[in-house]
């Protein structure tokens, strides 16, 4: 499975903005600035995020983005699922029925009375990767960032950040 480049993007981002203080904002270009992607596609995934109504966005000069709900609140499904939809990531198109050995049969003779069962490995699959997107929060990634990332890498990033909202 590969997921578009602003599902990474919007992860990122989001979790920046869990960093905001309350009644901040970080524009567009600074998000983009700090990622190092381009700033027109980024737009994309956050409007994307701002539709789905984990961030809100404001306009003006002291505008920008800031989540619309607190951290423990957003899952990484919640942002995956803003920026690639809700549908499953496997589409069973059912190419079993063109079996040339089927010839007249039908329904049980045929096995097609139950979905197929490759289509039902790849649903549980789906269904597996989104209860585990579904169980991290972003409040769960700022505890993680906290002890992997080092703590002169976080200050410094929060300052930037700070200095542009």
């Amino acid at each position: 499975m590969q997921l578009k480049n602003q599902v990474e993007w919007a992860l990122h981002c989001c979790a920046i903005l869990a960093g905001l203080g309350p009644d901040r904002h970080l524009p567009t270009k600074d998000l983009a600035e700090l990622h190092g992607v381009p700033k027109e596609y980024l737009s994309k995934a956050l409007q994307a995020l701002s539709q789905a109504g984990i961030v809100e966005g404001t306009l003006g000069p002291s505008g920008g983005y800031r989540l619309a709900r607190p951290a423990g609140a957003i899952t990484f499904l919640n942002i995956v699922e803003a920026v690639e939809g809700k549908g499953s990531s496997f589409a069973c198109t059912e190419i079993r029925k063109n079996n040339p050995c089927r010839g007249s049969m039908s329904g049980a003779a045929a096995g097609d009375s139950r979905p197929c069962a490759i289509a039902r490995v790849m649903w549980e699959a789906d269904r597996a990767w989104r209860e585990s997107l579904n169980g991290v929060s972003l409040a769960d990634l700022a505890k993680t960032l906290e002890k992997t990332v080092p703590a002169p890498l976080l200050k410094k990033t929060a300052a930037w950040v700070e200095a542009r909202t």
